[in-house]
């Protein structure tokens, strides 16, 4: 495959302009809102998980490495594992009534 060829993000594979490049877009997502304005979603999942429980935030607007910083933040406060994947962030356990209040305390709104 030669280089031009190679996909990029957005699943674009193929142009017909032969000077065409893909754009190196070094952003990582839209700007971060503040806290009063993000609306973030808290669930419970267990699909996929071998029966284990995690609680998923979803709805966070903003760069990914803000995102993982209020991830680690979460998980450090909550005194468990998680990962931050795909634009949500994931704890370990039932912690939905310990980051409802922590959440609150801090800024974010939670619906």
């Amino acid at each position: 495959m030669s280089r031009k060829n190679i996909p990029d993000k957005n699943g674009f594979v193929f142009s017909t302009n032969p000077d065409f490049r893909f754009d190196k877009d070094s952003s990582s997502g839209p700007e971060t809102l503040p806290p009063g304005k993000q609306r973030l979603r808290m669930l419970l999942d267990k699909r996929h998980r071998g029966g284990k429980t995690v609680t998923a935030i979803i709805g966070f607007v903003g760069t990914t490495e803000d995102l993982e910083i209020l991830g680690k933040k979460i998980k450090a406060h909550c005194g468990s594992g998680g990962s931050v994947k795909d634009g949500e962030i994931l704890v370990q356990g039932d912690q939905m009534q310990k980051l409802k209040l922590w959440l609150g305390k801090e800024g974010y709104k939670v619906v």
